[in-house]
């Protein structure tokens, strides 16, 4: 294992790593088409922190949707920002305190902070190992959780931190969750297996493609597919993501 790996998973060793309930939503980030060899995945990688945004009047982080920011055991990060997904590194020392600042914030025990009791209210659900923190509103927060999320932030991370400079994520598969539509607008055909012959997972139905060979879903465009129509939303594959079931 090399030598950022074997550092980074002793800082872990006290984090049960692990993921709390997928969700998902707003059209999928963008990525390129060139995909990554499989050992990009190194043997022990483990999650062992993640943030993702929900709620709000429009429903963002639905079912299906990308996290905003994962963290590995190696020191691997994956940040949504926009449409792009990018990939970071954090050296071993810089993993181990960003681990130890989450601790001291709390985010090792399972918590609310804030009101339940606000309609539509924009929520940082933060998993860390087997632990599940709630920050309703995060704005209007002052505790040590809400100012803790600005760490999960890797575009403000030092360079002197980062073992190698900020890169696009190119996962080597992508999620298809389709869905029947009316098809009113631009129809295409789909050049990949049906999208019917899927499994069910986040309100869709799901298929793996090759990142390389999966077409530009936009936005209002539909796909004509062993004689239905669908609308579809892509999902690429994070680390540790092998299936469909991984992005339920």
């Amino acid at each position: 294992m090399p030598a950022l790996a074997c550092a980074a998973l002793t800082a872990c060793a006290a984090v049960a790593c692990g993921e709390g309930s997928g969700s998902a939503g707003p059209p999928a980030p963008t990525t390129s088409a060139t995909s990554s060899p499989a050992k990009d995945t190194p043997a022990g990688e483990q999650l062992v922190l993640r943030r993702r945004q929900t709620g709000g009047i429009a429903g963002i982080g639905g079912p299906g949707s990308v996290p905003d920011f994962s963290l590995y055991s190696t020191g691997r990060a994956v940040a949504l920002a926009g449409s792009e997904l990018t990939e970071y590194r954090l050296k071993p020392d810089a993993l181990r305190r960003l681990l130890d600042e989450a601790r001291a914030a709390g985010l090792d025990r399972s918590h609310t902070v804030g009101s339940d009791r606000i309609a539509d209210a924009m929520v940082t659900v933060v998993t860390m190992g087997g632990a599940t923190t709630r920050v309703i509103q995060p704005e209007s927060q002052a505790g040590p959780e809400a100012r803790f999320l600005k760490r999960l932030d890797p575009a403000g991370w030092p360079a002197s931190d980062q073992a190698a400079k900020p890169a696009p994520y190119r996962p080597a598969k992508t999620a298809v969750l389709a869905g029947e539509a009316a098809g009113t607008g631009t129809v295409r055909t789909w050049p990949l297996d049906p999208l019917s012959d899927g499994v069910p997972v986040a309100g869709a139905v799901c298929t793996l493609a090759p990142s390389a060979k999966v077409p530009d879903a936009k936005p209002g465009t539909a796909w004509r597919s062993e004689g239905k129509t669908y609308s579809v939303r892509l999902r690429p594959l994070l680390p540790g993501e092998s299936s469909c079931r991984d992005v339920a």
